[in-house]
């Protein structure tokens, strides 16, 4: 068994396991701790400081974890609280905007089946002795790795228990065969239909201003788009908006946010904005203009194009977001599965934590979810057109994620 005590100050929670869990209520006091070490491109310090300082509704919680004998640290796991419907639930810096979530790993962590056990016990246990008394712990859409190496807290769940999962395309070094296994989209010949428009190009904004720039453009699109399909848009609103903003003012010198265009004498036709991170880019919004430029396919050209552009750069390595849109499929993409975990901190917490596993025994049933879906009067979502579909589906997926009618900073529900 875990013994712990408890120091009241500073929220520090000492643990005679050989874990020690320091948590932290200010990111800055952490952000360059571990400054070298694993982590996915979700919890890069340009997306986290750009997160925390926008999402301002919700309270840190970041959770240092490290070994009690050495006092290095092992892991970082960034984390908020709030209360949603009486419930203070403890959960990723996520609110809807990251395609995963995991801790921060040391170069040198490689825990054992044991050293795992340990870490997650340790954080459950540090969870429920501080004073806020939370009732639920929630870890949602967790990879099973982080920089090659184990995520220990995918233990306390079961891999593919998310609803979500990642898409990642995997490229060789001869572009040419990328092209030829998606010759049925017939991209070649969008890109000849797009390129008799005068001043057609593509182009990746060199610089902030620029980035911005289409930034603006790409918020008037989707809500355009969204509009038309009756769905909300929230990822234009000031909280989101100033987010999104902020990783792009931090991450374009260096390459890591990227923004990238169609764009002729007429205007911007389409954008897209994604992340790069070490070997790998995340595909995270797209945009396109009206359905007048359909001929060319937008959505799918910019994507294709911006593929193009960095595998030129050396990157063999594309993450096309969350969500099972088809064109996903037909652009190569092989599903990642992703870990829910939920566990009660309290007696208050249990009843989330019964219906968040029975949701996900259910998903392993697909007709049976569809039975419990028809009984709850959650029918078949109607269906869209294909290219409506391509150019709305990841802001749907977020949206949703986020609880699109409510206010940014909501709970998990």
């Amino acid at each position: 068994m875990t013994f712990l005590s408890v120091e009241q100050l500073d929220g520090r929670v000492s643990s005679t396991s050989g874990i020690a869990i320091d948590f932290v209520r200010d990111w800055r006091h952490v952000d360059s701790r571990l400054s070298a070490g694993l982590r996915t491109a979700f919890q890069h310090v340009y997306w986290l400081d750009a997160w925390y300082e926008a999402f301002r509704d919700v309270a840190p919680l970041i959770a240092v974890i490290s070994d009690v004998a050495t006092g290095k640290d092992i892991a970082i796991v960034p984390m908020i609280s709030h209360i949603r419907r009486g419930i203070r639930i403890v959960e990723f810096a996520d609110l809807g905007v990251s395609d995963n979530n995991a801790p921060i790993l040391a170069l040198d962590a490689a825990p054992d089946a044991g050293a795992t056990d340990a870490i997650n016990k340790a954080l459950i246990d540090a969870l429920r002795a501080l004073p806020d008394r939370f009732d639920l712990l929630r870890l949602r859409k967790m990879p099973a790795q982080v920089g090659g190496k184990p995520n220990p807290l995918v233990s306390l769940g079961r891999i593919g228990s998310s609803s979500l999962n990642g898409n990642l395309v995997l490229m060789g070094d001869d572009y040419r065969d990328y092209q030829a296994s998606i010759k049925r989209l017939q991209m070649p010949r969008c890109w000849r239909v797009f390129s008799r428009h005068a001043g057609a190009r593509f182009e990746i904004a060199a610089d902030i201003a620029r980035a911005l720039e289409l930034l603006d453009v790409m918020d008037v699109q989707q809500q355009a788009r969204m509009q038309k399909l009756g769905s909300p848009f929230v990822l234009n609103d000031e909280t989101h908006a100033r987010f999104y903003r902020e990783v792009v003012r931090r991450g374009v010198a260096e390459g890591y946010a990227m923004v990238s265009a169609l764009v002729c004498d007429e205007g911007v036709v389409a954008t897209a904005f994604g992340i790069k991170h070490g070997a790998t880019y995340v595909l995270l919004r797209i945009s396109h203009a009206s359905d007048s430029w359909s001929s060319c396919s937008p959505g799918l050209l910019v994507t294709e194009r911006t593929m193009a552009a960095l595998h030129a750069q050396g990157l063999r390595r594309f993450d096309l977001s969350i969500g099972n849109q088809d064109y996903k499929r037909r652009l190569g993409a092989a599903r990642v599965p992703l870990t829910d975990v939920s566990v009660a901190l309290s007696w208050r917490g249990l009843p989330y934590v019964w219906r968040d596993h029975a949701a996900q025994g259910l998903r392993r049933y697909p007709k049976l979810a569809a039975l419990a879906a028809r009984a709850m009067g959650k029918g078949p979502r109607k269906k869209v057109p294909e290219g409506a579909a391509f150019a709305s589906s990841e802001q749907a997926s977020r949206s949703r994620a986020t609880g699109a009618a409510k206010p940014p900073a909501r709970g998990a529900e």
